[in-house]
């Protein structure tokens, strides 16, 4: 029994190291499937790492591309606008301009205004279809040469010096007399958005204070004779309206028109009006509604 024992105690002593060998050799296994799911999991999450970085910078090329058409989108809407806005302006400045010049060769006067003349040889030489000027003391911006033409349409779109421009000219109508003799003369001048040349400061004729200050224009023809006109109406009527009516068969009729014209006025003119009066009615667009006018009409106060 106690040899046994003994062999037995030996023996377990002698399993004791190959037991710590296994014991030793199942860590160092652990350790290298840990160090494997390690290596894994690194890379799976440098793969997901460089997964999320290709992802960012896909989304930020497709961001850069977008930003890029837009940008050049953008400019080529402001280029285009810029060109439209060139391309609206220059006639008014081009057509500025010129009758700037006219008034360069054609006008005289003081400083203060006063000894205002026209040099209808010079007028007449630039354009032979010329009958007249008018002027405003205010608003003075309002001091042009008066054509005349065969319709009522061509000096719509030709400058005074015969020019393409939107800004047209100032035009007797066809159907009236080059001397003023008719018991109303019309004269058609464009109401401009840019500017504010032609008949387009008119429309201050709107306020009767303005009225009250500056009641009257002038119209000075080749005859040498210089004709003071007073405004009696001014208001928004329609381009079908009686109020353009160029006719009368008698002087009933007349004065009828002159009563239409006084009511509808925007204020009323302490001025006498009757069949012998000549007027003239300077007409222009109110760029509201396309079939409204903008009738100043003025009646014949003294003639120079």
């Amino acid at each position: 029994m106690e040899k046994r024992d003994r062999h037995t105690v030996e023996d377990g002593r002698r399993t004791r190291p190959g037991r710590r060998r296994r014991r030793r050799g199942a860590r160092q296994n652990d350790r290298k499937r840990q160090e494997a799911i390690r290596r894994q999991e690194g890379n799976g999450r440098e793969e997901s790492v460089k997964n999320s970085g290709k992802k960012k910078r896909q989304k930020r090329a497709a961001f850069n591309a977008v930003s890029v058409t837009v940008l050049i989108a953008a400019v080529c809407v402001f280029v285009f606008s810029l060109y439209q806005l060139v391309m609206m302006l220059v006639p008014y400045y081009s057509g500025g301009q010129e009758y700037d010049e006219i008034k360069d060769i054609a006008i005289t006067a003081d400083a203060d205004g006063s000894g205002f003349s026209v040099d209808f040889d010079a007028l007449l030489a630039e354009n032979p279809d010329t009958v007249a000027w008018i002027r405003f003391d205010q608003p003075e911006i309002i001091s042009y040469p008066v054509v005349k033409s065969a319709d009522n349409e061509e000096y719509l779109t030709k400058t005074f010096s015969a020019n393409d421009n939107k800004l047209g000219a100032i035009f007797m109508d066809m159907r009236n007399s080059t001397d003023f003799s008719d018991r109303n003369t019309f004269i058609y001048g464009h109401h401009l958005n840019v500017g504010g040349e032609m008949f387009s400061q008119l429309l201050e004729y709107e306020d009767e204070a303005f009225c009250k200050e500056h009641p009257n224009f002038y119209i000075y023809t080749p005859d040498g004779k210089v004709r003071t006109y007073t405004v009696f109406s001014a208001g928004v009527v329609k381009d079908t309206a009686d109020n353009y009516k160029i006719d009368y068969s008698s002087d009933a009729e007349y004065e009828e028109y002159l009563a239409l014209c006084q009511e509808s006025s925007n204020y009323q003119v302490d001025v006498e009006l009757n069949a012998q009066s000549q007027i003239v009615s300077l007409s222009t667009c109110t760029n509201v509604n396309d079939d409204e006018r903008f009738l100043v009409q003025g009646v014949l106060t003294a003639t120079d």
